[in-house]
């Protein structure tokens, strides 16, 4: 059996401990996948119904939907997941002790941290093959997938000696449709943007597919045209041109609509990355629809990346967790991802309005939240709180401040909408936030000086004993640290 302390001494590389950490990794991660992908697709579900019930799709169609839909809902879901799964195999480790056990036998943080940088390596190039090779596919073959249930409905509501508005605006009749879907005896009449239609009428036709521009061709043979023109002359006298032109073949071209939003519509998704940049140098790098298909191209590089940085980022947030404290890993890795996500977007509209550079700008929050990553991480490797002591006593401050009278306001006011629909007041937690009661108390045996959970001190080794709360800490003959003195003053306050 492979003991992980032993390797460590011996130099060869603990797989053991590798893959206990790997596998406590992989099941929150996949866990979060599905719950976030069952979210996702709920949100993706109300726009599809509208293209379920007008096309009057069967459930076979419906699946190949949801498939196509599948590589582009990942390119966020996985990035999630990643860091969620992170957060919470280690703040789990940390809960129970084992991050302490590990530590006890010799085992540090570094020496924690291959099995994650492999699996959020592995994760992010699952991520960028669905980025660069299958969104690209699934958005051309969505496209396809529409324009043929689209012609599907045309063909269809296409019926012999009836008349069919399948296709808008534009009315057709059709007195004979042989084996091969040749018309014979047609009449069209055409009211797209005009008072009076256009009337065609032609011995035989045929409907025919233009896939690249998303658009219906009829395709009409020997017949003639017939146009009215109204003409005002006078305020009391319109006069009417009447014109007929005949011609031997005539093609009307009909763009396809497709409810949902244009799902089936040709856009820089559906590209290849050569594609885009090859469409970058046709229409002009710096001009603004160069720009976009650039952007295109960078994001699709970058977002993998920031996979892979942001589950980095989750290990030290997971090692805020501990017995005792508040489980914040969970809280601080969403306002981090949102916040990566509001930072990347807001340097993409940058570049594309010509500020940042496009390479520098696309690449820049990866950047930042890299250094970010590996500043948390030397801070926990070095058995001290994310953020100096100094900066978190003034963010404490600006919670108690301004953020923390919001939330007592919305307590109160659901406590009252509590007492109105129930009749009876709603039950109140003992202890409450005054006067730090009913809070885990840490204290320190040499400064004679206890810690709240929020002070930076509180998981300082030198803190072995633990108490109650504030009260029974200043029986016992000890003091609150100058930080924590200030939280009881507020919390009094």
């Amino acid at each position: 059996m492979n003991n992980p302390v032993r390797s460590l001494w011996s130099g060869r590389p603990p797989f053991l401990l590798y893959s206990y950490i790997a596998a406590e990794l992989l099941a929150p991660f996949f866990a979060s996948f599905v719950l976030l992908y069952g979210i996702f697709f709920l949100v993706q579900l109300i726009p599809l119904l509208d293209v379920v019930l007008v096309l009057r799709i069967g459930i076979a169609d419906f699946i190949r939907l949801n498939a196509y839909l599948f590589p582009h809902m990942l390119l966020y879901i996985i990035p999630m997941a990643s860091m969620i799964g992170v957060i919470i195999c280690f703040s789990r480790l940390a809960n129970d002790r084992e991050i302490l056990a590990f530590k006890a036998c010799g085992i540090s943080l570094r020496q924690m941290l291959p099995p994650v940088l492999v699996v959020s390596a592995v994760i992010a190039a699952v991520t960028g093959y669905f980025s660069v090779k299958l969104i690209p596919r699934g958005e051309q073959s969505m496209k396809q997938l529409m324009f043929q249930l689209a012609k599907e409905k045309i063909d269809k509501g296409l019926k012999e000696r009836e008349f069919t508005e399948a296709l808008g605006d534009i009315v057709v009749y059709v007195e004979d449709i042989d084996e091969q879907q040749n018309w014979h005896g047609v009449y069209v009449s055409d009211s797209r943007g005009r008072v009076q239609p256009l009337i065609t009428v032609a011995r035989s036709g045929q409907l025919r597919s233009d896939v690249e521009h998303m658009q219906a061709v009829v395709v009409l043979e020997n017949g003639t045209l017939h146009n009215v023109d109204n003409t005002l002359v006078h305020k009391d006298y319109l006069r009417q041109d009447n014109q007929v032109l005949r011609f031997k073949r005539y093609q009307l071209q009909i763009p396809l609509q497709t409810p949902g939003g244009g799902l089936g519509k040709q856009g820089r998704g559906a590209m290849t990355q050569s594609q885009l940049l090859a469409a970058a140098k046709q229409v002009g790098r710096h001009s603004k629809e160069g720009l976009s298909y650039r952007s295109t191209f960078h994001h699709r590089l970058s977002m993998p990346v920031g996979c892979f940085i942001l589950s980095l980022i989750g290990l030290p947030l997971a090692l805020q967790a501990g017995p005792g404290r508040r489980a914040v890993g969970i809280p601080l890795g969403l306002a981090v991802f949102v916040g990566y996500y509001i930072a990347f977007t807001l340097a993409k509209v940058l570049c594309e309005s010509r500020i940042l550079p496009m390479a520098l700008g696309m690449w820049l929050p990866n950047a930042l939240f890299l250094l970010f990553a590996l500043y948390f991480l030397w801070r926990v490797d070095q058995e001290r709180p994310l953020l100096p002591e100094r900066v978190h006593v003034a963010l404490v401050l600006r919670y108690d401040r301004y953020l923390r009278p919001v939330l007592l306001a919305v307590r109160s006011w659901g406590r009252a909408l509590l007492v109105r629909f129930l009749g009876r007041p709603a039950q109140q937690s003992q202890g409450g936030l005054d006067a730090g009661a009913g809070l885990l108390i840490h204290a320190n045996v040499h400064t004679r000086a206890f810690h709240f959970p929020e002070c930076a001190q509180y998981d300082s080794p030198q803190c072995r004993i633990e108490f109650k709360d504030a009260r029974v800490a200043r029986e016992a003959g000890f003091h609150p640290c100058g930080f924590c003195a200030t939280l009881l003053d507020r919390k009094r306050r």
